[in-house]
């Protein structure tokens, strides 16, 4: 696996070569210097060049940085929309293991580009356009506060669709019922979860993609009750993962409704959590609801 050093010098390299490119930046986790460094870091690289058009006619121009497993270009695909927003982008599994995300921006974009990640680092400006004083930071990555409509919000999403589990796993709909579990209530508790860790570090902190730093700024029994939600593939793991969440979210939630000084709404937590209850032992040739 060629080291930061070797893949840095490549990437330099073809940017001194071509006169299309004008300047290069990172971003990504390299370009924070308080992210862990490991061997599956991206290179996040943005060329800034004066046109995007001949590097898309003529894709053989990226074989110089190595054997390739797979590549992706978002922009020729329609499974996954593309912006067409002028940009085009390159993204390279490399045959020694290095991850290679290549964007193309056009130079008239860098204004734009620039203020869209605070988290970048110049590495070349061939013509002195980009100011000196750019310093990387990752405070837009940071935890928020919530606001008190936002937090509301999220207790209402997080109780509203809990059931919608209880019905899929009572119709016996297993993939309705993980799937309403896991992209609809599980980011509403990451959500709360982020709000605690925020606020036990005065809002300094980024978590990072998918919450991943997450059980370094939390109490380790939540962190442990966080992973027993992750449910197999039977009903009953389903069901005990969503008590699980609700129990987790409630006392999270309140956690944070007592420090941002926020109402927290007992009535809808209690009246939806003993919902769960029953649906959960209700008979499954039942003919009414008899709550």
């Amino acid at each position: 696996m060629r080291d930061e050093q070797t893949m840095m010098e490549l990437i330099l390299g073809a940017a001194r070569e071509d006169e299309r490119i004008r300047a290069v930046a990172l971003n990504g986790s390299r370009s924070n210097p308080a992210a862990p460094r490991d061997i599956f870091q991206d290179y996040d690289i943005v060329y800034l060049v004066t046109e995007v058009q001949s590097f898309i006619q003529d894709p053989s121009w990226i074989d110089r940085f190595g054997e390739r497993i797979m590549l992706q270009c978002p922009e020729l695909m329609t499974l996954i929309p593309p912006e067409a927003n002028g940009r085009f982008v390159y993204l390279m599994l490399l045959a020694d293991g290095n991850r290679l995300d290549l964007r193309l921006i056009p130079l008239e974009q860098t204004e734009a580009y620039l203020l869209e990640d605070k988290l970048t680092v110049i590495l070349m400006d061939k013509d002195h356009l980009i100011p000196e004083c750019i310093v990387p930071t990752d405070e837009d990555y940071r935890v928020e506060p919530p606001t008190a409509e936002l937090f509301a919000n999220c207790c209402n999403e997080f109780w509203w669709v809990s059931t919608y589990v209880a019905k899929g796993l009572w119709r016996r709909e297993i993939l309705y019922a993980q799937d309403h579990l896991n992209m609809n209530v599980r980011p509403m508790l990451l959500k709360m979860l982020n709000w605690l860790a925020g606020i036990r570090t005065d809002f300094t902190v980024n978590t990072g993609k998918s919450s991943k730093y997450l059980q370094a700024y939390i109490p380790e029994s939540d962190w442990e009750r966080l992973l027993d939600t992750y449910a197999g593939s039977g009903y009953e793991d389903v069901w005990k993962a969503l008590f699980t969440m609700a129990e987790l979210f409630r006392s999270t939630a309140k956690q944070v409704a007592g420090h941002m000084q926020y109402d927290y709404l007992e009535e809808d937590d209690r009246k939806v959590y003993a919902y769960l209850q029953h649906v959960a032992v209700l008979p499954r040739d039942a003919d009414s609801f008899g709550m």
